[in-house]
């Protein structure tokens, strides 16, 4: 599967000259800058050749197929050529193997599950704000390596305004489609011919009170250009509450940062960044055992958000209403029809696997508010490598803003009001 990696998804081609100009203009992790549009290009004057490169390498990178991009660029020729190419000299010029022509040539199927939608698109931009207190203790280090990195290092608030209606068309709700309240789950099937009965889920979200004060530890920072060396910084134990304080937060419990199904479903989330960060949300990884070796395997090529270790697995405690749900190997996943399934899902996506650490405390996503707004969503593993449907999540976070936007608008009638009657 394609790394998150700035550095390799860039190469050694003509792209990699640009790296201290994306750097500077705000361009600095890969799903952002796969989203570049031809303005965005023009501003920062890349040649043709570099935005040959980028289609090229963006078009790759959704098929886990860079391991061609360095032939393909070096071709010279832009990608609606490369595509009109016979899979003959394909395979012939590139060495691109059977299996990877056809996945080449359909442009209609993407590795990477929910594609972006055709019509999201950002105006061209400086991205400018300054860095949350939450990576004051990263950004102070980082600060070192380039001090202009204050001015272009996050989101402008443009992003959100100019995130419209049609823009989420493909993730929209179905009409018709009915949530599962606060709590979701796929259904429960059927084991081993009905001789084993899948374990019991709970059926109301967990209490705000059960994960503001979990204690966690940052193992990572949300990764930019150069940020690797930074993993090793040892940060102080914090608050869960105030990863949220500013802003609403997705985090994803990692039941083991090793396992294939779980670096498939933080690659397909985490690709949608630009999404999020229009919506105004923040991503966190949540682990609940920390061996270095495997942070950094799974930092940044399959995830680039931060990455926060929950010692006491308080929140995989709370997915459960308060203990640890666990599954076994054989009757959870080797007679469980739907976890092979997942299963199959992930290797389709071309995903690396180990099996270092604990795999079987099954893990979840949850969607918490701003501040003590709580948790707005709860999605529950309850097969191994069950993903929360991204229509749902999307359509949570969107909620969120709109919620915080009407709050807004009525802050400032009240205020105008109250200035109007003292006059």
């Amino acid at each position: 599967m394609a790394s998150f990696s700035m550095e390799d998804f860039v190469g050694n081609g003509s792209l990699k000259e640009l790296l201290p100009k994306l750097l500077d203009e705000g361009w600095d992790d890969v799903p952002t800058l796969k989203i570049m549009n031809s303005d965005d290009m023009t501003a920062i004057n890349m040649t043709q050749q570099q935005q040959d490169a980028l289609e090229i390498r963006s078009y790759l990178h959704d098929r886990a197929l860079m391991q061609y991009a360095k032939k393909l660029e070096s071709s010279k020729k832009g990608l609606p050529e490369l595509l009109n190419i016979s899979t003959v000299e394909l395979s012939s010029q590139f060495g691109m193997k059977r299996g990877h022509l056809a996945r080449f040539m359909d442009r209609t199927n993407a590795c990477a599950a929910d594609p972006l939608p055709p019509s999201y698109v950002l105006p061209a931009r400086k991205r400018d704000t300054a860095p949350s207190r939450n990576n004051s203790i990263y950004m102070n280090e980082y600060l070192s390596v380039n001090s202009r990195k204050m001015h272009s290092m996050t989101r402008s608030t443009t992003r959100s305004i100019a995130y419209d209606e049609q823009s989420m068309a493909d993730f929209k709700i179905k009409d018709g489609h009915i949530f599962k309240g606060v709590v979701a789950a796929v259904p429960a099937e059927p084991r081993a011919c009905g001789c084993i009965q899948p374990p019991p889920i709970v059926d109301s979200v967990a209490p705000y009170s059960a994960i503001e004060s979990i204690s966690v530890q940052k193992l990572t920072p949300e990764y930019k250009i150069g940020l690797e060396r930074l993993v090793k910084i040892k940060t102080p134990p914090m608050r869960a509450s105030e990863l949220w304080r500013d802003k609403p937060a997705i985090l994803l419990c990692i039941r083991c940062p090793g396992c294939i199904m779980c670096r498939a479903e933080a690659h397909k989330l985490y690709a949608r960044k630009p999404i999020f960060d229009a919506l105004g949300v923040q991503l966190f990884a949540v682990l609940h055992e920390h061996i270095e070796s495997e942070v950094k395997n799974f930092w940044p090529r399959y995830w680039g958000g931060v990455v926060i270790f929950d010692k006491g697995m308080d929140f995989f405690k709370a997915l459960g209403g308060g203990k640890l749900m666990k599954d076994k190997f054989i009757s959870g996943f080797l007679f469980n029809p739907r976890a092979i399934s997942n299963y199959k899902r992930a290797k389709a996506m071309g995903v690396e696997q180990n099996f270092k650490g604990e795999g079987e405390i099954k893990g979840g996503l949850y969607i918490v508010g701003k501040g003590k707004g709580g948790i707005a969503y709860q999605f529950i593993e309850r097969n191994f490598g069950d993903w929360a449907p991204l229509a749902e999540v999307v359509e949570i976070c969107t909620r969120l803003q709109n919620q915080q936007q009407s709050q807004g608008e009525s802050i400032i009638k009240s205020s105008l009001s109250i200035k109007s009657s003292q006059e």
